[in-house]
This record gives C-alpha cells, sequence and structure tokens, in this order.
C-alpha cells in the first residue's frame, strides 16, 4: 500500500501533531516537562524477563535504564547518580497495582581530592582519574560512587527494608567510573573487563542468591528520532533496517539491574508479575550557599520522598499520555490508573498517524481494548492476573520458558515469540515497531473470538492492523550479550590514537 502524506492546514493541528511527535517514541527520554529538568533521575527504560543464559533460567532480569542522552566524552563531571535520589523497582505479584516487593537503590558519592604537587603547592586535580584505572575504588580514581540496595515487602514506605549484601556479607556496592576513554581503562576489552568487577553476587533476604550491577552501558533503545521530532517525516512502511537512522547509536545510559530468583518473586501466589521503576527526590531542595565541596551537595534536602519518574511499559508517557498531564503520570501509582483512562481507550496517535497518512486508517473499535489489555490488564491467556486491577506497567507470565537468544524474535508476541514483549520485555525486542502496529491494531489482527486471546475486537476493526509499521531503526536480539548483564559495553569518550 501506498501512503501519501498529507499535512494539515490548521494551524492548532499541525501543533497539535508536532506535540505528539516530538515527545514519541524516544522511550522516556525526557518525556516530561518537569522530569527535562532533573535528568539524572529520569527513567529512561525498563526491562523485564526470564533469564535467556541456559544457565540462569530459574532467574528474572530486571533493568531500569537511567540518565538519558549520555554522550560519552561528557567530562569532566560524566554521570553520576544522584546521591539525594532515590531509584526503586517494584514488583505486583498479585494484581492489585500495589507494590509488594520494592528494591530501593541509594547512591554516595565520595571525593578523594586527590592533589599533585605545583610548584612547592599541592594542588586538587579538575578531573575525576588520576592516571589508569583496571579495577574498583583504584587510588587514581578520584571520585568513588557507592550504592547500597534494600528490599522492602509491602508498600514502598511501610519499612525501612533489609539490605542486600555482597556473599561476604557486605553492604556497600562500586559503582563502575563511566567509560572516560581507552588511555584511562585500556583498549577493548579493558573497559568490559574493569566493568565486569562490578558485577555482584548478592545474598537477597528471604530469597535465594541473585546478581546486581549498576553502570553505565551503551544505550539498548533504537529509534529514528530526528524523523519522528519531524512530524513522523519517514516512510512508516518502508525498510525495517535504514542505515544511521537510529539517534542513539551513539549514546550511553546507566543501567540498574538485578538478577533475582523468579520464585523470589512470584511470592503472590500467581505466576504472573507486574513491574515498573521510579525515581523520587525529596521535596525539599534549597541550593547550599555555599555549596559543600564534592559531588551532590551543592543542595540541601528534606521532607517526604515525591515521585518525579515511573516507567513500566514502554512509550506510555510518549504516545498514550497527554501533554497536559505528562508530569501528573510520574508522580502517580499504578493502583490509580483509572485517571489516565480515556487515554487508552480513545487514544490520539493513531488519529495523528491518519492524518499524516490518509491511507493508513486508525482502528475503528472504541473503547480500545485491545489496548487495555495490552497496557493496563495483561493478555487473556497470555499475562493476565486474576482478579486483575487495571493498571499500567510491564507484566510477565514467568511459567512461559525464555526464548533462547539465537531464536528470538524481535517482534516478540507478535513475532510468534510469546516470551517477548509484551509479555515483560527484552533488549531486543523492538518496541518502536510493536507499539506502532499495537497502536494501529496488530493485536486485533491477530486474534479472532476463537483465539485464546480474547481482546474484545476483530481484523475489521483494524484496517491498517495488518501493516508493517516501522521507523526505520532496526533492533535485534543479536546485537546483545547472552549473559547478564545482558546490555553492552558503553562507548568510550575516546580511543587511543594510533
Amino acid at each position: 500500500m501506498k501512503l501519501t502524506r498529507r499535512f494539515p492546514v490548521q494551524a492548532g493541528a499541525l501543533a497539535l501533531c508536532a506535540i505528539a511527535a516530538g515527545g514519541a517514541f524516544a522511550s522516556s527520554h525526557r518525556e516530561a516537562p518537569s522530569i527535562a529538568g532533573t535528568p539524572k533521575l529520569d527513567g529512561t527504560d525498563f526491562y523485564m524477563f526470564r533469564s535467556y543464559d541456559p544457565a540462569r533460567t530459574a532467574y528474572t532480569t530486571l533493568i531500569a535504564d537511567y540518565q538519558p542522552d549520555q554522550s560519552p566524552a561528557g567530562g569532566p563531571n560524566f554521570f553520576n547518580m544522584d546521591p539525594n535520589g532515590l531509584y526503586e523497582i517494584h514488583i505486583d505479584n498479585n494484581g492489585d497495582g500495589k507494590e509488594d516487593l520494592t528494591f530501593q537503590f541509594r547512591f554516595q558519592n565520595t571525593l578523594r581530592d586527590i592533589a599533585v604537587p605545583s610548584g612547592g603547592v599541592q594542588t586538587s586535580i579538575p578531573l575525576v582519574q588520576a592516571g589508569g584505572i583496571t579495577a574498583p575504588n583504584q587510588p587514581t580514581s578520584n571520585l568513588r560512587e557507592t550504592y547500597t540496595v534494600s528490599v522492602v515487602r509491602g508498600l514502598r514506605r511501610s519499612s525501612a527494608g533489609e539490605s542486600v549484601k555482597k556473599l561476604d556479607g557486605t553492604t556497600v556496592f562500586d559503582k563502575p567510573t563511566d567509560n572516560i576513554g581507552e588511555k584511562t581503562f585500556g583498549v577493548a576489552p579493558g573497559y568490559a573487563n574493569y566493568a565486569a568487577q562490578h558485577v555482584y553476587d548478592v545474598a537477597i533476604p528471604g530469597c535465594d542468591a541473585g546478581k546486581v550491577f549498576v553502570g553505565q552501558r551503551k544505550d539498548p533503545f533504537v529509534v529514528a528520532l530526528g524523523p519522528i521530532f519531524d512530524l513522523i517525516n519517514l516512510a512508516p512502511l518502508g525498510s525495517t533496517n535504514v542505515p544511521n537512522s537510529d539517534a542513539l547509536a551513539g549514546k550511553n545510559v546507566t543501567s540498574i539491574e538485578m538478577e533475582v530468583p523468579t520464585a523470589c518473586l512470584t511470592g503472590g501466589g500467581s505466576p504472573i508479575i507486574g513491574g515498573w521503576t521510579t525515581a523520587s527526590t525529596r521535596q525539599g531542595r534549597l541550593a547550599a550557599n555555599p555549596p559543600k565541596s564534592g559531588h551532590g551537595t551543592a543542595y540541601l534536602n528534606g521532607g517526604a520522598w515525591s515521585q518525579v519518574s515511573r516507567l513500566g511499559m514502554p512509550l506510555v508517557n510518549e504516545v498514550v499520555i497527554g501533554l497536559k498531564d505528562k508530569d501528573r503520570f510520574n508522580n502517580s501509582q499504578p493502583m490509580d490508573d483509572k485517571q489516565f483512562l480515556p487515554y487508552v481507550t480513545n487514544p490520539a496517535l493513531p488519529v495523528l498517524i491518519e492524518t499524516l497518512f490518509p491511507t493508513a486508517k486508525a482502528p475503528t473499535n472504541f473503547p480500545r481494548t485491545d489496548l487495555i489489555a495490552a497496557f493496563l490488564t495483561g493478555i487473556d491467556g497470555l499475562n493476565k492476573p486474576a482478579n486483575v486491577v487495571p493498571s499500567e506497567m510491564l507484566r510477565l507470565n514467568t511459567t512461559i520458558a525464555p526464548t533462547p537468544m539465537g531464536t528470538q524474535s524481535n517482534l516478540g508476541v507478535a513475532g510468534g515469540d510469546l516470551a517477548g514483549f509484551p509479555n515483560g520485555r527484552r533488549p531486543g525486542d523492538d518496541i518502536v515497531d510493536i507499539e506502532l502496529r499495537v497502536a494501529m491494531g496488530a493485536l486485533c489482527v491477530l486474534t479472532t473470538d476463537t483465539d485464546k486471546f480474547k481482546l474484545g475486537c476483530k481484523p475489521a476493526d483494524a484496517p491498517a492492523g495488518a501493516l508493517a509499521f516501522t521507523d526505520g531503526a532496526l533492533q535485534t536480539p543479536a546485537a546483545f550479550p547472552a549473559v547478564f548483564p545482558y546490555l553492552n559495553t558503553p562507548l568510550p569518550g575516546a580511543v587511543t590514537q594510533p
């Protein structure tokens, strides 16, 4: 089918399309007005999947990525986490929209204040390193970033939680310095070997042992971001592999990762779990005058925690939630998602796509029961818990075996791979292409009244539901490691000169 581009002539309609397209498909990279001003607390992506390392299939991997658009050459300070923030991964294991298990991460920066002799005076260096780095907390590292992990059972503020520990009983973990460059860490695999020393085997209270890693990674998301900003200035039925189309190909992120025994996460009696990540800061923040020395001490913080970032299913705040409610969504809890229901039952994105490409007809079934299933309840027969309270989160049926990396479909369930998105999410799932197609009715086309997936819609409701919508930026499972931490080594800020 040939699509003909038609731009709206009314200024109001044009502005509406620009808002929708401009905020779309960056998988929570500055997706709401307020969070754009606090990038250290900005969650970019959340992943939850049965570990597909053949030796770890009894585990589930949780990945929460933060701090979008990291330039590898982002010195001299690079991308430390906020020591005044609270980063959390939540698990709902009974379908009621409330967290039953929360993993809390808190960070601390310690300045070593390395000084060098300069004309008889010891002068503090302006860099985060004073030489090569090959191991955690070396004397050449001027800034040590550490973190602690706690697990809270029940509501997240119901207790202080219990400490996750290394197997030696200690509770403080080192976070690797970002990939400054090959002179600091050595040519490849120098940084990879250094970062691997920060993958910790841990004892999780009430569970068997798991793994933890926090550190910089190559941004795993792919998207043709420039054309999307420009009123979807691409061929949405064109090639799925357009050269140089991935706008994030040269970017890094910071990943918070855990590999947890699946039996630890399903303690609510259901094999289907829901997950999401949040970041919070104190309600009160004052600029210190003068600030104390070091990183993260320029402000005085107090008061209760205030949630400023929320991410479960990808792209929800970008292409589902209206601009006026994006900050409110970031502050909300899944159990209160009824307030956002009209954005799912009567979505704006398909209408905007049809406006720009008139032959790509939007689905006609209202309310959009297929989107309610995908985003709010889970899909019946796939990952819908019994007695579920409609609430937005990533859902995973842990009884579905992981698909080996070599046979994964980048289209997940839509590609016949039930271990992929929207049944959880893996790094190799091509989220932009999948969600473009789901928005235009792909789930209606995949189901009939006799199928096990009861979605309340039929192929006739989705005239464009079978079309292969794409942004041209190809995501492939083969691009990622097959073992924890599952994401690629971050790009270096500089390479060694020949």
